[in-house]
């Protein structure tokens, strides 16, 4: 029986049905989901749909309303309801349009987690929409087809999609859509790991999106944050996910939202928060399931089965089920990343439960040929972790050593210091089970060896300048002036809160865009120095008549490896918890104590308490080891807060040569270092407003005649940054301040504004020798690893062999008589750790360290 026909349409009404149609897709690409699915079904109303059908003409402007409309209802949750039109749209769509039924099919399967489904949709619409040219929908299919591919890890056939695409959207002024592709590629980048060129595409997307797609801004935050997290900032990706999710908040993109928050739930698990990173996964998960989308809503179960990994044999048995299900479901959704690192948690458990046999059975299977760096390093961690639990101590430090190379090629690839301390974090595990392993038996040798493979990795890659780029040269003009105004403003007594902000958010611009700069990598020549061998590390102290203190921090108590007279020793010291609290106590006391007035009875309070912090850490620190020192000269390397120890106070290591060192490996390279062939004379630099800059300067110039001074208005940014390259001796007599939160741009006050920690990257040569008399610019933060950053790390990074500073505040009247006679030894050959122990040897409270290679 033959259904209605359609009535001839009137051309006024067929105009009045596609400008409605257009203008509802036009709000719909717009982020204004609800307004386009009003036009739309007005449109549809003009048609008489759904109660007349036909084959005619008029079908098939209906069949490409009824495909606009249906990824409304899926955004809404509604999939039955958006499939539905989508079946309704194939009974009545015209030849010519069935690859773009085919399209939105695709889409829309992806939408709701349906992946295979909708790759095969868009493998049959490519080849019609490909016939008709290079048309805008093909450049769209094109597009999500890519990003099938990146999900799936297949970066090179997304890659090949993305290059067919971008010519088509150029022909087509289509800029949204280019702005798309470029999110794609640093998506794709990330997949291979190349962190600097995500981080590119990404900006570019985000300029794109900025004019074009303003409410797609939070979707490549995420992309962002993820690239972030993939290089150990994990807390700037706290950063960029919460931003993003207070955006998505005002909108209605639900399937965004909860990847916002399954991503926000990776970084909680990163930044060492377990209960957030389980309350994050479950929303995404519920989220995922009121969308009828199981495939992201297995990947979601991933994220919260990494946080609930058991530590013991509770609970184990469930986990290691639940996590070889997934790993089948997984691998039937399409998604073999997310599937074998589930079978490797699953191997985990069976480690814990020891099930030795059927662990090893699960490990044997070769890893995918597009494994992510998280997932090879989880299969290194499994198999260290069974070569463990199985007395295997060949397999447990080949394994770590194995992944630890793994992150040590990453790691070379990034040109960023930033970056390159932060990757330490991903490597967390595998070096503590190495170090665990070698302390279970400990070789002293051995127990060296763990240390340099675990610590201040950064130190061994070679420095890259950032990429030169106008915007952010204009970004550091605008930072140091607006930064100068804020100084002006706090010593008239003023704040300027609008200028603190702006500063704020340029140090972000400029500090992320020095994440973008490839490293060495490619060109083979990435890695400075390899980890130093102990025999030559042990023979270069004997030759110097030195003793080596290289500390750990295991199982809360302080450990310390000696090195002396060719032979380790491995030592059992205080609590941890003890020794950071003096520590934190006695920097808090030599800071009240600088710069102020006390009263008498104060003043005698706080020496006093300086002074019995600094007998407690004598004891906690050397306390068996002191005998073996005897007089010798004393190379530390610390951990953790000890990085900003003031060692020459402690009464045992009073007057006697102390270089506090990165890493063993840092101080014997350094030790071949030589200075420049034509090195120049001294550069002395006097600050504005310190009272006793210009003497100590004048005091020091008189030691040197043939010196560069720069004082005054001549104690520019722009005149010191060229005058350190390559000089053999640097003193800078200026304010310093330490940004505990942005270290990279702790900071000197010169006349013309800040010259900061980020500006040093920028000199040609290091400087061998650099002195910076004022404030605690030695103070620095550290990173997982004992990775080091702040003023002074930034110039050991740039190649400086030596750097003295201070710890703590310093009393600027005090300073320059000791930086006199320092200067005095040091014309005269005195070596730097010999010097400044000698002009710091009375009774004073001045805590000043020679950092690097002494």
């Amino acid at each position: 029986m033959p259904g209605p026909q359609w009535q001839v349409l009137d051309p006024g009404v067929r105009a009045r049905v596609q400008d409605l149609h257009e203008r509802g897709v036009a709000a719909i690409n717009a982020g204004r989901i609800g307004s386009g699915g009003r036009l739309l079904r007005a449109g549809l109303r003009q048609l008489g749909w759904p109660h007349t059908t036909d084959s005619g003409d008029s079908a098939a402007l209906t069949a490409r309303i009824l495909i606009s409309l249906a990824p409304v209802e899926i955004q809404r949750g509604n999939t039955d309801a958006g499939l539905g039109l989508l079946a309704e749209a194939g009974r009545l769509v015209a030849p010519s349009d069935r690859g773009l039924l085919l399209q939105q099919r695709g889409l829309l399967l992806v939408l709701v987690g349906r992946l295979a489904d909708g790759l095969a949709a868009m493998d049959q619409a490519i080849p019609l929409l490909a016939g008709n040219g290079g048309s805008a929908v093909l450049a769209r299919t094109l597009l999500n087809r890519a990003m099938l591919h990146h999900i799936a890890g297949r970066a090179r056939l997304a890659n090949a999609d993305l290059d067919r695409c971008e010519p088509i959207a150029r022909a087509h002024g289509m800029d949204r859509l280019l702005a798309k592709v470029m999110h794609n590629r640093g998506c794709c980048a990330l997949l291979t790991g190349d962190i600097p060129g995500a981080l590119r595409d990404l900006e570019a997307a985000r300029a794109g999106f900025a004019v074009h797609a303003e409410q797609l801004l939070p979707v490549v935050a995420v992309d962002r944050a993820r690239v972030l997290l993939a290089a150990g900032l994990c807390t700037e990706a706290v950063t960029e996910l919460d931003g993003a999710l207070a955006l998505f908040r005002g909108q209605r993109l639900t399937q965004e939202y909860g990847e916002a928050e399954l991503a926000r739930a990776q970084a909680a698990l990163a930044v060492g928060d377990p209960t957030g990173a389980r309350l994050w996964a479950r929303r995404a998960e519920r989220r995922f399931r009121r969308r009828g989308n199981e495939t992201w809503a297995a990947v979601a179960m991933l994220a919260r089965l990494r946080t609930d990994f058991p530590t013991d044999r509770r609970g184990a048995t469930a986990f290691r089920a639940d996590a070889d299900s997934l790993a089948a479901r997984l691998a039937e959704l399409g998604l073999p990343n997310d599937a074998e690192a589930a079978a490797l948690l699953a191997a985990r458990a069976s480690i814990v439960l020891g099930r030795h046999t059927e662990a090893a059975t699960a490990l044997t299977a070769h890893p995918g040929p597009a494994a992510l760096l998280d997932t090879r390093l989880l299969r290194t961690l499994a198999l260290a972790e069974l070569g463990r639990a199985t007395g295997n101590r060949g397999q447990t430090f080949r394994q770590a050593r194995a992944g630890l190379a793994l992150l040590r090629e990453h790691r070379g690839r990034f040109g960023s210091v930033d970056l390159q301390t932060g990757t330490a974090a991903l490597g967390s595990e595998l070096a503590a089970i190495g170090l665990a392993e070698a302390l279970a038996r400990p070789v002293p040798a051995q127990v060296f060896r763990w240390l340099e493979l675990s610590r201040a990795q950064a130190f061994g890659l070679r420095s890259v300048r950032p990429p030169t780029d106008p915007v952010i040269v204009d970004a550091v003009a605008e930072l140091r002036q607006l930064d100068r105004v804020v100084r002006e403003a706090e010593l008239a007594g003023r704040t300027e809160p609008a200028a603190r902000r702006r500063c704020v958010e340029l140090a972000r611009t400029i500090r992320a865009h020095g994440w973008q700069a490839d490293g060495w990598q490619a060109d083979g020549v990435g890695q400075r120095h390899a980890a130093a061998d102990f025999a030559a590390v042990a023979a270069e102290l004997a030759a110097r008549d030195s003793a080596m203190i290289s500390y750990l921090v295991h199982r809360d108590r302080l450990r310390a490896l000696l090195v002396v007279d060719g032979k380790a020793t491995l030592h059992h010291l205080a609590q941890w918890p003890r020794v950071a609290e003096a520590i934190g106590r006695l920097r808090s006391d030599l800071d009240a104590l600088c710069g102020r007035s006390l009263r008498s009875s104060l003043d005698v309070v706080v020496r006093s308490s300086a002074r019995r912090q600094l007998d407690v850490l004598t004891e906690s620190l050397l306390g068996p080891m002191t005998a073996r020192l005897r007089d010798r000269d004393v190379v530390v390397v610390p951990t953790d807060t000890l990085s900003g120890m003031p060692w020459g106070l402690l009464p045992t290591l009073r007057g006697r040569p102390v270089t506090v060192t990165p890493s063993a490996t840092a101080w014997l390279y350094g030790q071949g270092s030589t200075l420049p062939s034509a090195p120049g004379p001294p550069l002395l630099i006097a600050g504005p407003d310190l009272a006793y800059a210009d003497a100590e300067i004048t005091a020091i110039a008189k030691l040197y005649p043939d010196s560069t001074v720069l004082a005054g208005p001549m104690a520019t940014v722009a005149a010191a940054l060229p005058a350190l390259a390559g000089r053999p001796v640097a003193h800078i007599a200026a304010h310093g301040h330490h940004d505990q939160e942005n270290v990279l741009f702790s900071r000197l006050d010169l006349s013309d504004g800040p010259l900061m920690a980020y500006d040093i990257q920028e000199l040609g040569a290091a400087p061998d020798h650099v002195v910076l008399s004022s404030c605690d610019v030695g103070r620095m933060v550290v990173r997982t690893g004992d990775e080091i950053l702040g003023f002074t790390a930034a110039l050991l990074y740039s190649g400086t062999r030596t750097v003295v500073s201070s710890v703590a505040r310093v009393p600027d009247d005090a300073v320059t008589d000791v930086m006199y006679a320092y200067h005095r030894a040091l014309s005269n050959g005195v070596p730097s750790p010999r010097a400044l122990a000698d002009c710091t040897a009375n009774d004073s409270l001045i805590p000043f360290v020679c950092f690097g290679a002494g």
